[in-house]
């Protein structure tokens, strides 16, 4: 394997970029690399499509001077400050093709390969845009809608708000991994190629990955015409440097009634500029939480968005009208509901506990939901997680898997009920869960050994490769044996082909 290359604090991200990634949900970086080996990557990319087709997942291996590029410190140093030093690839990555005088791709979030998933607002996913060959305008390059990451819809019109992300060969977009996005029409007699790689967080910030200088969130040049959301981008940034429920507001000094009123305003703007601004108040502004609640089936998504981060920065006096929110019909509510708890943080995780015995599926899916987000601080709820992970609905044992993963070692007690569930669960995005739950645990995880060995002959690919990343990380001689005699099994050489059969 090749040894990875030095990375210095100066390849970290700034506070500046930091912020810049937070609020618009993408980020652009140039590889240090000579050009010779994008253009080698080119070559190849166009050599092997023409003759096997779209080379898929096996992209990687067949293009291994791709390696290089995602080991280049750059490219890391951006990864680690967004990720954590521990992040890895995602097994599923793809060679796009934007051929000459294409029309071009509407807007689209990325799906979870087959899988359904509630959209994170902290980035524990991100991709990577890499182009091999100069990408202008013309030859069709990704554009990426700004600053909507958080957002479940297209709040703006047609294209309004696009923005191309092109550059030179060598040029990488890391964005968010929930940012609108689509593929320009290409204008020109040449094909334009985009590698899509994906990357996961492995374990909760503990602190500041990026080469921090003021800790405190701030934002400078915000556009005015675009909705703000302080509270959600304050929330994600001290999450990001460590913080156990992602807000720390500062009680300041306002009219609770002005704003208040503001959120029965007919302009939507308005109504998401107070609700936003309530958030600044934390625990001062409890008296709006009726009109907050209210709040969260606004008809734009911004006012959703921004009630959902105050009531968060209320913290515990929200706590019961939002449990109650989750049973309500309206499933935008019930989602923002839980978004909300997710930011109250640990004074949330008793009655979130509790919810996990409800009666309603919904319930009990936005209550592991939101136990899963919170991480580190949900440690208390490990028990009542382990008694629902033979729940009937598949959804509540799939954000079972992902809270023991987010709690990382501290899920050690869930280590025989993750491996009955890689074993035989029915669903095969909750086995997919356990074993990245396994792998996030590390270590303390070595008794799965045996089941994740036996795990290698799951139907399902990403399973699979979940197994592989565990036994990396639970790192013991009995897991290094059990993945090398994998490896053996499944080698595969990258230069083997129809016209090279031996």
């Amino acid at each position: 394997m090749q040894v990875q290359a030095h990375l210095s604090e100066s390849h970290k991200l700034t506070d500046a970029q930091m912020r810049d990634f937070i609020v618009n949900g993408y980020l652009t970086i140039k590889t240090d690399l000579p050009r010779s080996i994008h253009e080698t990557i080119y070559r190849k990319t166009q050599e092997y499509t023409a003759k096997e087709g779209n080379l898929g997942n096996n992209i990687y291996p067949r293009v291994p001077e791709l390696q290089t590029v995602f080991e280049d410190p750059v490219v890391r140093g951006a990864f680690t400050s967004i990720l954590g030093e521990n992040y890895a690839m995602h097994s599923h990555r793809h060679p796009h093709q934007n051929r000459p005088h294409s029309d071009g791709q509407g807007f689209h979030k990325d799906s979870y390969w087959g899988y359904q998933k509630v959209r994170h607002h902290r980035p524990r996913w991100a991709m990577a845009f890499y182009y091999p060959q100069d990408s202008p305008l013309e030859i069709g390059p990704s554009a990426v809608l700004p600053a909507t990451q958080y957002y479940d819809t297209r709040i703006s019109k047609d294209n309004d708000g696009e923005l191309a992300v092109s550059g030179e060969a060598g040029t990488i977009t890391v964005i968010h991994f929930d940012l609108w996005h689509r593929a320009m029409a290409n204008l020109t007699d040449k094909t334009r190629y985009m590698m899509k790689f994906q990357f996961i967080r492995m374990d909760a910030p503990q602190a500041p990955e990026w080469n921090v200088i003021d800790p405190h969130w701030k934002l400078e040049d915000n556009d005015p015409a675009a909705p703000t959301h302080q509270g959600t981008w304050r929330h994600v940034w001290n999450w990001m440097a460590g913080e156990s429920n992602g807000h720390a507001t500062q009680p300041v000094n306002g009219n609770l009634t002005k704003h208040i009123t503001a959120l029965s305003d007919d302009n939507g703007s308005v109504r998401s500029r107070a609700a936003d601004d309530l958030g600044m108040f934390g625990e001062s502004s409890a008296e709006a939480i009726p009109h907050l609640i209210q709040g969260l089936c606004d008809i734009y998504e911004p006012v959703r968005l921004n009630a959902a981060y105050a009531l968060g920065a209320i913290g515990e006096p929200a706590v019961s009208p939002l449990i109650e929110t989750l049973g309500v019909e309206d499933p935008v509510m019930r989602r923002m509901a839980a978004y909300a708890l997710a930011a109250v943080g640990t004074p949330a995780v008793p009655a979130l506990s509790e919810a996990l015995q409800h009666t309603e599926d919904s319930v009990r899916v936005e209550a592991t939901y939101a136990l899963a987000q919170i991480g580190d601080g949900a440690e208390p709820a490990i028990p009542a997680l382990m008694e629902r992970t033979k729940d009937e609905n598949d959804e509540v044992r799939r954000y079972l898997a992902e809270a023991f993963g987010s709690l990382g070692q501290a899920a050690a007690p869930a280590v025989p009920v993750l491996c009955d569930m890689l074993s035989s669960d029915d669903d095969g995005q909750a086995r997919f869960e356990a074993a990245l739950a396994l792998a996030q645990i590390g270590p303390l995880a070595s008794d799965a050994v045996p089941v994740l060995a036996s795990a290698f002959t799951d139907e399902n690919r990403y399973v699979r490769d979940n197994v592989v990343l565990a036994l990396k990380h639970i790192d013991t001689p009995e897991a290094e044996a059990a993945l090398f005699d994998y490896l053996l099994m499944t080698r595969w050489c990258p230069i083997t082909n129809r016209e090279s059969t031996h």
